[in-house]
């Protein structure tokens, strides 16, 4: 897991050392462990690295890493978790190998099965590979977008860059808001991670199971994974359907738990995280495997003293039952205001909430020297959330916007248009011309897949929310707060053959009887707490941002809208935007909803007075 860089000038110009190293030195915090650069023989392309070194930490596996023949080039974020089993398929094919690490198996990889290799991997990924013979660039995404690459093009440069930021603050181009991009967020929240399009106008994302050829100073995209194209088979027997998902998530568990240094994992007492670090135990009880971590007894817990969102109790009851003692971690309101603009920073983009908490937990397993983190993000999008009254901004925002929205761009026009008379009615909106000449809703991935016919209304929102909406999101937010503490976040839930079986499996395996997760939940019986097995609440891992707005994010959020941001200015309603917050403060009254309709607005005027 690390940051990666690179340049390549256009018409033979060399690449200036500082320019690269800029943009590497601003991905510092992803890669703490070590730099590297690599430059063509011209010196008109370049390759940066920032290494957090979990597989063979030796600098024998740093990077920019050159194949074995020295023609290819390679930067690299991510994991190859089975790359023991790849690595035995192309010894067999004569490779040879030098280090120890998932990074050289890539570039041999390459050299076997060129493009078709991405099907063959299990993991996560950002790659960059440059052919030294024909100045050909490589770029390429890993099915579910769990690691991000974003890219900008010029007439007379190619830039790319692990986050936004990095590029934005490299001075290789004029760096300017996009200001449609902008008005959508403050609508839909969710509507734009799943989109080629960012805050930035001249930045572009590459998207899910995308890859990218650079030839010639030419952009050629091209989607190599689609969900749908790879829905197996699944049993007719629910008691099988149990028995295959126990197995396929028992195996993603294992191969997340492959690393040359210590794990851990960040629990709240849901379901999810509950699940990851029981099956870890399990594992361990059933004798780990080669490259196995033996040192993976780290669980942090985020404790929310006096908060409704407090799930300590759950969290150190799976704890126990997992074998593990818990390092608490006590967030309170002296926390809102310790590091707020940093932690705005790290996030890197506008959301629903301030993601302290996380971004809290995560420094602290950098504080323990524990790097990486197994974590159960994805379960929610896969398997549907819990529907309940008093759930957590982030709960009811994901719900409302999931129902709300449809597959194609046109019902979603629809639904911009129902969703905007709601927020009149409501008196929600602050952008300046209401809310009738929004653009259009953007371009997102996997947003004309076609769904098998026999698919129920569940299965279909629930395949939007994992690959176009409520998760891009979600992903791109614990990419950056995890590792912005060079943290590396795994997800078994979101093992590709976990999503595709589970994503064929039928509704009623998914929700029935008032619960949701039912496949998940009946596959871990007697494996985990039962109250936390088949319990109802579901809290979210939130920051407490009502008491926070209603106590120390008072004055801050005055101050903040007190800031002279002409573009925000041109954007909002800057004097009805104030009037409600001051309202709120005054009275007291900020609850979840409010959070949830105010809070962008806020987040946006901070991230624009940065452009």
């Amino acid at each position: 897991m690390c940051g990666i860089a690179g340049i390549v000038n256009f018409g033979g110009n060399a690449v200036a050392r500082e320019d690269i190293a800029r943009i590497t030195d601003l991905l510092a915090h992803r890669g703490p462990d070590g730099d590297g650069f690599w430059f063509s023989a011209d010196r008109s392309a370049a390759l940066g690295h920032r290494r957090l070194a979990i597989i063979d930490p030796t600098a024998r596996a740093d990077q920019p890493m050159l194949s074995a023949d020295g023609r290819h080039a390679m930067v690299y974020n991510g994991e190859i978790y089975n790359f023991l089993e790849l690595r035995q398929e192309l010894e067999t094919k004569g490779a040879v190998f030098r280090t120890q690490s998932d990074s050289e198996v890539i570039l041999a990889a390459w050299r076997e099965w060129r493009e078709d290799m991405l099907l063959r991997f299990n993991g996560m990924w950002a790659l960059a590979i440059y052919d030294t013979e024909s100045g050909d660039l490589f770029l390429a995404r890993d099915r579910f977008g769990i690691k991000p690459l974003l890219y900008a093009s010029t007439p007379v440069r190619f830039v790319f860059a692990s986050e936004q930021r990095a590029l934005v603050r490299s001075r290789l181009f004029d760096a300017s808001l996009d200001v449609e991009v902008a008005r959508r967020l403050l609508l839909d929240p969710f509507g734009i991670e799943g989109s080629e399009r960012t805050l930035c106008a001249q930045v572009r994302r590459l998207q899910a199971g995308y890859c990218l050829w650079l030839r010639r100073g030419r952009i050629a995209l091209r989607r190599w994974w689609r969900t749908t194209d790879h829905l197996p088979e699944v049993p007719h027997d629910e008691a099988a359907r149990v028995e295959a998902f126990r197995a396929l998530f028992a195996d993603a568990v294992a191969l997340r738990m492959r690393s040359d240094v210590p794990i851990g994992t960040c629990l709240s007492g849901g379901f999810d995280s509950s699940a990851v670090v029981c099956a870890m135990a399990s594992h361990q009880r059933a004798g780990l495997g080669p490259r196995d971590s033996t040192s993976w007894r780290h669980a942090f817990v985020a404790s929310f003293p006096g908060a409704v969102n407090d799930e300590r109790p759950m969290a150190e009851e799976a704890a126990a039952w997992a074998g593990v003692t818990p390092t608490i971690l006590p967030i309170g309101q002296r926390d809102a205001l310790e590091d707020l603009e940093r932690i705005l920073d790290d996030n890197d983009d506008v959301y629903i909430g301030l993601p302290s908490a996380a971004w809290l937990i995560y420094r602290e397993l950098r504080r323990h020297r524990i790097p990486v983190s197994l974590d159960g993000h994805g379960a929610d999008e896969l398997m549907g959330a819990y529907y309940q009254d008093g759930e957590g901004a982030a709960f009811q925002l994901k719900n409302w916007l999931a129902a709300a929205t449809s597959r194609s761009r046109l019902a979603r026009r629809g639904a911009d248009v129902a969703r905007a008379a709601v927020l009149r009615a409501k008196g929600r909106s602050f952008l300046r011309g209401g809310l009738a000449d929004l653009p259009r809703p953007f371009d997102l991935v996997a947003d004309e897949d076609e769904l098998p016919r026999a698919w129920r209304p569940l299965n279909r929102r629930l395949y939007r929310m994992f690959h176009s909406t409520v998760l891009p999101t979600i992903l791109r937010n614990f990419d950056r707060i995890s590792m912005a503490h060079g943290i590396e976040v795994r997800m078994p839930f979101m093992d590709w053959r976990l999503v595709t079986y589970t994503m064929a499996l039928p509704a009623e395996s998914k929700a029935s009887g008032g619960y949701t997760k039912m496949i998940a939940r009946r596959a871990m019986e007697g494996g985990m707490p039962e109250n936390i097995r088949m319990g109802r609440r579901k809290v979210g891992f939130n920051s407490p941002m009502p008491e926070w707005l209603n106590g120390p994010l008072a004055d801050w959020s005055r101050r903040l809208l007190d800031r002279k941001v002409p573009a925000f200015a041109e954007l909002v309603d800057e004097t009805r935007l104030l009037n409600a917050v001051q309202s709120l403060s005054a009275s007291k009254t900020w609850d979840w909803d409010a959070v949830g309709r105010i809070w962008p607005y806020l987040n946006m005027k901070w991230m624009m007075a940065g452009f």
